[in-house]
């Protein structure tokens, strides 16, 4: 089977598009990412297309209707905050399969306003409408088991917060781009403790866009700016009774790690950057220890300690992250890679990597049930 390499990358700033469609955002991603491959949609042989707000609208066939309607097959994948890691995962299938030589990839997004929780169809939780199934407080009560079991402070939960707004004051693309000093970070509001205002992930809209090839049409295209996907795996729920899914040992973010490193031949200790998903500071730490970046319980000392910094041994959402880059649903699997990818290309400017060879991205779609993607690139 041969090997699948990105050749484009694109995405537009995130933030608020009031007078834009998720479409028209998606389709400005789709043509820088075409753009940045030296192909046109003409030369697309699929496109997969990624939302969850907007999954229903059939997003992959609007982006053509404003980019170029060529008749190609266009899947739409809806799964959660992994939705643009599961559009990835089958593009990458499709590659793999030798059925494409080259495909695009679109993630796009328009959050609604106000806070993303629970099922609208199920309605409020019975203790009223902030209630223990919004994602502000199931990550809460994740930090608090972990703190309990291994002496978490609030203070290194926030400092996750303080590195990813650090991060984003060099990333133009990222919604904010603002510092956030510690005593600031622990003086915001209060969401759902041990969470502030500062410590959630930024609700924006965005959109971002991959093209993906075989090996042979790499080649053809030119090697120096071409990224190999090592590593490419998803996974959902095990059965565990006892506490919360993000801390079980079977998580399905451990699941998916194991099934990525295992594929790209590596172990944690080989990579040189992450792009995780910390849609609360919480998580952020808690998936240090899932994707085996550190040992159970030590999370906490590791954003401490400066590790996960710019300038540390593995610097973990040198974007800024869903804190401060922000999270459109179903973009945010999709941004996580156009960051990979373009720091093992180099060309990042001040809050590049320095010798970046190989980079991870994870995310988890949390609602009820899960879904976790962990994809492994490699510069070629």
């Amino acid at each position: 089977m041969t090997d699948v390499f990105v050749v484009g990358a694109g995405m537009i700033k995130f933030g608020r598009y009031p007078d834009r469609t998720y479409f028209q955002l998606g389709a400005e991603a789709a043509l820088m990412a075409l753009d940045d491959a030296g192909v046109s949609i003409k030369d697309v042989g699929a496109v997969y297309a990624s939302s969850t707000f907007n999954a229903a609208s059939m997003l992959g066939q609007k982006i053509l209707q404003q980019i170029g309607q060529t008749g190609v097959p266009c899947i739409n994948v809806s799964n959660a905050c992994a939705s643009g890691a599961s559009a990835v995962r089958e593009a990458f299938t499709g590659i793999k399969s030798g059925l494409y030589d080259i495909v695009l990839v679109v993630g796009a997004e328009k959050n609604p306003s106000g806070m993303l929780g629970g099922s609208p169809v199920a309605g409020p939780p019975p203790e009223g409408l902030f209630g223990s199934v919004t994602m502000p407080a199931l990550f809460a009560e994740a930090g608090m088991v972990h703190a309990n079991a291994y002496g978490t402070t609030l203070e290194q939960f926030a400092q996750v917060a303080v590195k990813n707004h650090h991060h984003a004051t060099m990333n133009p693309k990222a919604a904010y781009q603002k510092e956030t000093p510690l005593d600031m970070v622990l003086a915001s509001e209060m969401i759902a403790y041990p969470l502030t205002k500062l410590m959630c992930s930024a609700n924006v809209d965005g959109a971002a866009a991959l093209v993906l090839v075989s090996d042979k049409k790499a080649r053809e295209l030119g090697m120096a700016r071409a990224v190999r996907i090592r590593g490419s795996a998803m996974a959902s729920d095990v059965f565990e009774p006892r506490s919360p899914e993000i801390l079980e040992p079977n998580s399905v973010t451990r699941l998916a790690a194991a099934r990525a490193y295992e594929m790209a031949g590596v172990g944690p200790e080989d990579l040189d950057l992450v792009e995780l998903h910390d849609c609360f500071a919480t998580a952020e730490i808690l998936h240090y220890e899932n994707l085996g970046l550190c040992a159970d319980g030590e999370g906490g000392r590791m954003v401490s300690s400066g590790v996960t910094a710019l300038g540390g041994r593995i610097p973990v959402n040198v974007s800024g992250g869903l804190l401060s880059k922000g999270h459109p649903i179903g973009a945010t699997g999709v941004a996580n890679m156009v960051e990979i990818v373009e720091q093992l290309r180099g060309e990042v400017g001040a809050r590049q990597v320095s010798g970046a060879r190989i980079g991870m991205t994870h995310v988890l779609g949390f609602g009820g049930s899960s879904a976790a993607g962990v994809h492994i690139f490699e510069k070629a």
